[in-house]
């Protein structure tokens, strides 16, 4: 599989499987990160169910980029919206920021305890795959900031009247202005 003109490793399935599968699994795992975080005021202050719902969509996707390679077009479209969803909520960036690394470590914590114990192959696998990850997240944080700051853009010009001229001033980014 090559991806940005690179070889890549066959992933094994049961990680793909896993993370498909299991999605609610690591959520929940994700959603006991998120509690015993207090600085994650927004988030803590819903409903476990709805913090499981939240981020269960990850691990589906992020199982596809391992399976199928990184399409920056789709994982940027689905956390562009989750930024621009974030701050319609009314969420801090640096918290949602925050919950995404959380959501990366749910996944390495996976790959390095419970996924490397059948086999030392696996575990040679998982230093490959956990910079795959790591790049999912990462990518993943670029395209929430963006969407997050996007949808601020967007209110301020809509909702408070600031001119575009102050918004170009602040605002330097190139957005999408995609209406998600």
């Amino acid at each position: 599989m090559l991806s940005h003109g690179k070889l890549l490793p066959m992933v094994d399935r049961v990680l793909i499987d896993t993370l498909n599968i299991q999605a609610r699994d690591f959520a929940v795992r994700w959603k006991a990160l998120i509690r015993k975080s207090p600085q994650l005021k927004h988030y803590n202050s819903m409903s476990d169910e709805d913090i499981i719902e939240i981020n269960i969509k990850y691990y589906p996707l992020l199982a596809k980029t391992l399976d199928r390679g990184l399409d920056r077009a789709s994982v940027g479209d689905f956390f562009v919206k989750i930024g621009k969803t974030r701050e319609k909520a009314s969420f801090p960036l640096s918290e949602v920021i925050y919950g995404l690394n959380l959501a990366q470590q749910v996944v390495i914590g996976y790959l390095m305890t419970d996924f490397v114990l059948d086999s030392t192959v696996r575990m040679y696998q998982a230093m490959g795959i956990v910079n795959r990850v790591s790049e999912f997240f990462l990518l993943g944080c670029f395209y929430i900031t963006k969407g997050f700051l996007e949808g601020t853009y967007q209110e301020m010009s809509q909702n408070d009247e600031v001119s575009e001229e102050l918004l170009k001033k602040y605002f330097k980014d190139d957005f999408f202005f995609k209406n998600n």
